[in-house]
């Protein structure tokens, strides 16, 4: 595994804009398969990233935190990017040692690419064309 972090990265994440409800970030959620939201201002990538979320991030339904725009309450980055210069191989390590799969991929002023997605064995990482061919199987069923 050579390269950078680019080079291996799903180019098109599930991006919301930051001021989506907690509603719509729990409706994605619904899919087994989405294990990180991306968050920007109006959910695109080349935006700069203001949040990522995965589940355990979010409050229980009815918990009196659903109002409209607070699933950026309930985001963080910190820990949860890698920027677009770090070598792959070097990325793959330090996720397998801090226990994370997923990492949102920045560039030095902060605006998502994409999404580095170790796979579950470790030994490597998800690929668009994987993630496509997963999609349609599942809209085959």
């Amino acid at each position: 595994m050579t390269g950078g972090v680019t080079e291996l990265m799903l180019r098109s994440p599930i991006v919301l804009a930051a001021s989506e409800p907690l509603d719509e970030v729990r409706r994605v959620f619904d899919s087994s398969h989405v294990h990180m939201v991306l968050l920007t201002g109006t959910g695109r990538v080349g935006e700069r990233l203001l949040g990522t979320l995965v589940r355990d991030d979010l409050p229980p339904a009815g918990s009196g935190s659903d109002a409209p725009g607070s699933a950026l309450a309930h985001a963080r980055v910190e820990g949860r990017t890698v920027n677009a210069s770090r070598a792959s191989e070097d990325a793959r390590r330090a996720m397998q040692a801090a226990g994370e799969r997923r990492l949102a991929v920045v560039d030095d002023d902060g605006r998502l690419l994409g999404l580095l997605c170790l796979k579950r064995s470790g030994d490597g990482f998800c690929t668009d064309s994987g993630v496509a061919s997963r999609r349609a199987a599942r809209l085959v069923r």
